[in-house]
């Protein structure tokens, strides 16, 4: 296993913890963004298996994990410029902003692709799993997947929803049967799954900011996102992964995919939104793959 080390960059009045695997001066290294927003980095772990021959960098972004918290941050603390700036500032910060990888899982894609259309010189290639261009597309259709739940689930949902009620135990209770189908269907769910669950319910603040109290409605500084006309500024190689029970369903990629002509889109089946822990093999050589492929075709067109 190769070696990482930790560090902590200060940033916007709030640390930001991140931790290297492998080194960081061999092939340009694979950044990785987690999802939530608010969820923390040790859901992604297995993708350090990726440091081979290039490092792999993850962070818990602010308000997360092991960064800092701001329970009582101010109205429009939390924001997607918010996280685009650090990251940039975490670029900087570990000298690697010449050149690297960016992989971005659900609201990290969104956070990559955010990223890219602002055309920063050094990125080499963006990966997007599980990841959507329109907020109310993906209201929609997760909206549809709820229709599909069976009667006295989709009720329990519905009627909490409608009352506001989302922290009653019942709702929890129901939200857990749509997880097991469309966000992670690995059983028993991984301990590095849970790590991230647990740190959200500690601390939900950015989750409720930015998506609001609802898996299914994103009612929070998400809400209306759209970066569709604003797609063809990426100059790179796109890879979109995502899974064919996933809650960011082939309609709403099959909508990014659209919006990013050249892009390769790979659907992994028998698997929902966390196919990097229901198909960790699969999922890593199509990443390792692209990463190969995007590399040689930069080097090729800077040479």
């Amino acid at each position: 296993m190769a070696e990482s080390f930790d560090g902590v960059l200060r940033h916007d009045g709030l640390d930001t913890w991140y931790r290297v695997v492998g080194e960081l001066d061999q092939a340009a290294p694979l950044v990785v963004c987690h999802g939530g927003p608010g969820l923390t980095h040790d859901y992604l772990e297995s993708l350090s298996a990726l440091a081979d021959g290039r490092a792999v960098v993850f962070y818990d972004q602010h308000g997360t994990g092991r960064s800092g918290h701001r329970p009582d941050a101010p109205d429009g603390f939390f924001s997607v410029e918010l996280y685009v700036r650090e990251l940039a500032a975490l670029l900087d910060h570990l000298g690697i902003a010449g050149g690297y990888h960016l992989l971005g899982h659900s609201w990290g894609g969104l956070l990559g692709l955010e990223h890219a259309v602002r055309r920063p010189a050094g990125l080499r290639s963006l990966t997007v799993a599980s990841g959507f261009a329109r907020s109310d597309t993906y209201t929609a259709e997760v909206g549809a997947l709820v229709a599909a739940l069976p009667d006295d689930v989709r009720t329990v949902i519905e009627t909490h929803e409608a009352a506001g009620t989302t922290d009653s135990p019942e709702y929890d209770e129901a939200v857990r049967v749509f997880y097991r189908r469309h966000v992670c269907r690995a059983k028993p769910v991984p301990g590095e799954v849970m790590r991230t669950l647990v740190a959200l319910a500690e601390d939900s603040t950015v989750y409720r900011t930015m998506a609001g109290p609802s898996e299914f409605r994103l009612t929070g500084t998400l809400a209306g996102w759209d970066i569709t006309d604003r797609l063809d500024a990426i100059e790179v190689d796109v890879l979109l992964v995502s899974g064919e029970h996933d809650e960011v369903t082939p309609g709403a990629v099959g909508e990014l995919h659209r919006a990013l002509p050249g892009s390769r889109w790979e659907l992994i089946p028998d698997a929902s939104h966390m196919a990097h822990v229901e198909h960790p093999e699969r999922f890593r050589a199509l990443v390792g793959e692209f990463l190969a492929s995007a590399g040689a075709r930069v080097d090729t067109v800077g040479s």
